[in-house]
């Protein structure tokens, strides 16, 4: 089997020590605060801590995608080393990073017509898209042909469910996501949105939950209802946060708690900087394989 590179965008929301555990190359997003552009590279420009920490003081960090030429960039001294590449980006519901990554692709394959790259839309964000990357690298190192897993991923990347929940409305209400009236009504009231991605890739408002002890079983309460074999869901989980873990740290005890036959612990991450500008602090993202999100 020709060998092959998986690569992924930095908003897959995983590690660096795992990036570089696994052998998966990422591009990485943009993001600019208080004027000056930063990478999105996984906390090392600037730590989550303190990312999250000017947002709570005021700043609107703004993000910029990875356009054509950056992609170009990014692929071709793989394809110089006569590697072939599977790419799997960030949703094209929330970005044009797929196009652009479309129009790269199609530039380098006239240069290297003698080598594979392969984009594929992942329709997901922040850690459960860093879940189907997880479960590519698996496939990958199990001796499964780039074609293959191409393949595989395109059939069910709709079967991974992204779940998030959200108990500080700040960040919501500064970037006009929700009106002031909401905010302070939500406020007082202790209402949590609970979203989902829905099966174009976008983030989708699904409940108004009274409490956070509420919002935490409700969110397991969606995984009972869609993961794949329901409680004796054996496949892994991932969650990220956004500057609360302990918040996080509850749910993960929730979920190992209720489907024992878990694939190991709940693998907790950090919301990167770039999907963060968006959700600010106070967010809780459960991720799963289960039922097609076609459905939901």
């Amino acid at each position: 089997m020709q060998p092959y590179v998986l690569t992924c965008c930095s908003t897959a929301d995983l590690s660096k020590e795992y990036f570089d555990e696994r052998k998966i190359p990422y591009v990485c997003f943009h993001f600019t605060m208080d004027g000056v552009e930063y990478f999105d590279d996984l906390g090392q420009s600037m730590p989550f801590e303190e990312f999250y920490t000017r947002i709570a003081a005021g700043s609107m960090p703004t993000t910029s995608l990875v356009n054509t030429e950056q992609f170009i960039a990014f692929f071709e001294p793989f394809l110089k080393e006569g590697k072939d590449i599977l790419h799997l980006t960030f949703s094209s519901g929330l970005s044009g990073t797929y196009a652009s990554a479309i129009l790269a692709r199609d530039e380098l394959k006239e240069r290297y017509p003698e080598r594979q790259l392969i984009v594929v839309d992942s329709l997901g964000a922040s850690s459960g898209y860093g879940l189907m990357v997880d479960t590519l690298a698996d496939m990958r190192d199990n001796g499964v042909s780039l074609a293959d897993t191409a393949v595989w991923i395109e059939e069910h990347k709709l079967n991974m469910h992204h779940w998030f929940f959200s108990t500080d409305l700040t960040h919501y209400k500064r970037g006009g996501r929700i009106s002031q009236a909401a905010f302070v009504v939500g406020s007082i009231l202790g209402i949590n949105p609970l979203m989902n991605m829905d099966a174009g890739g976008h983030l989708t408002p699904r409940f108004k939950i009274n409490g956070k002890k509420r919002v935490m079983r409700e969110i397991v309460k969606q995984m009972e209802l869609h993961a794949e074999n329901g409680l004796n869901y054996d496949k892994k989980c991932f969650i990220s946060n956004s500057a609360c873990l302990e918040d996080a740290k509850t749910v993960a005890a929730l979920v190992e708690q209720t489907f024992p036959k878990l694939n190991g612990k709940v693998l907790i991450n950090s919301v990167g900087t770039v999907v963060g500008s968006h959700t600010g602090p106070g967010t809780v993202a459960l991720f799963f394989w289960g039922d097609s999100r076609k459905n939901t």
